[in-house]
């Protein structure tokens, strides 16, 4: 079970009616500073040993599915992710990349930036984010350097969450996916634990029951995704969505689809377990401004 208090606290589950409210085109601003790669910081929890990115590149080239599970506003996590998909691509050819901010409404304009991209236009950030709606609920200069490498890739860039219009309505009628691991009420009971400690216990019962459907949902629609996308695939989600023991590693496993190798961005501090995910990448606590 989930030490509630320590698992990634600065992961707010996505809003449950998050909408993409009227925002000002983003703007070119500088790329994101590099992160510091050469360092023995990811934690291999397995074994309990100490690896190096180089190392956790290696381990990851084989296998056919990687979640990588980040704290939505780290500057460094954002920058990590950049790094493995640049790198992982150069030790073998990535087959497809999924984002949780990317909804399913927005693939149609997704795909055919990349269409455009491979056909060798010059695509600027401000217009990639503009003709593919992105979502001002994700801020754009902390996702645009993995966006616009992915955009520019041989592979697919493909949606990983459900539109506004789905979590309007599981919200009002909520109901769960079904499958033997996902259901079990232990994973719900923690999901509902979570969502209660993050409200601060100001939250009625219907509402915990209607944000752990959408949740649910959520994980169930990155799975689905994944089960279609060539392979090798990456997700990049939310720390929760990533959890071996509540997230999407639980519903591929119903779907009867490969098992996935977890990698957790977290900050110094946390602990979590092989339980969780199979390797944990510790930074400095950082936010963006």
């Amino acid at each position: 079970m989930l030490n509630m208090d320590d698992f990634l606290k600065p992961l707010l589950l996505s809003s449950v009616l998050m909408i993409a409210a009227c925002h000002s085109p983003p703007k070119d601003t500088p790329a994101q500073n590099s992160v510091a790669i050469e360092c023995l910081c990811i934690k291999d929890t397995a074994s309990g040993a100490q690896i190096t990115p180089a190392q956790l590149i290696a381990k990851l080239s084989g296998a056919p599915i990687v979640i990588v599970g980040e704290e939505h506003t780290n500057v460094r996590h954002h920058q990590i992710e950049h790094w493995l998909l640049q790198n992982l691509n150069q030790t073998r050819a990535q087959g497809s990349v999924l984002m949780e901010m990317i909804d399913s409404d927005q693939q149609t304009a997704v795909s055919r930036l990349k269409a455009e991209s491979l056909a060798g236009a010059t695509i600027s950030p401000t217009r990639a984010a503009e003709a593919m709606r992105w979502k001002s609920g994700w801020p754009w200069e902390l996702y645009r350097d993995v966006v616009m490498t992915a955009l520019k890739g041989p592979y697919p860039l493909l949606a990983a969450n459900i539109t506004r219009s789905q979590v309007t309505e599981l919200y009002n009628n909520p109901d769960f996916p079904s499958g033997a691991l996902s259901s079990r009420p232990q994973v719900r009971e923690a999901l509902s634990a979570i969502i209660y400690l993050m409200h601060d216990g100001q939250i009625s019962g219907d509402q915990v029951k209607a944000m752990v459907a959408i949740q649910q949902h959520r994980d169930r629609f990155m799975a689905e995704q994944i089960r279609n996308a060539p392979r090798p695939a990456l997700l990049i989600a939310g720390g929760y969505h990533a959890s071996k023991d509540i997230g999407v590693p639980l519903h591929l496993a119903d779907l009867n689809v490969e098992k996935p190798v977890v990698v957790m961005l977290t900050t110094e501090g946390t602990t979590l377990t092989a339980k969780q995910a199979d390797y944990v990448w510790s930074v400095p606590v950082e936010k963006a401004p």
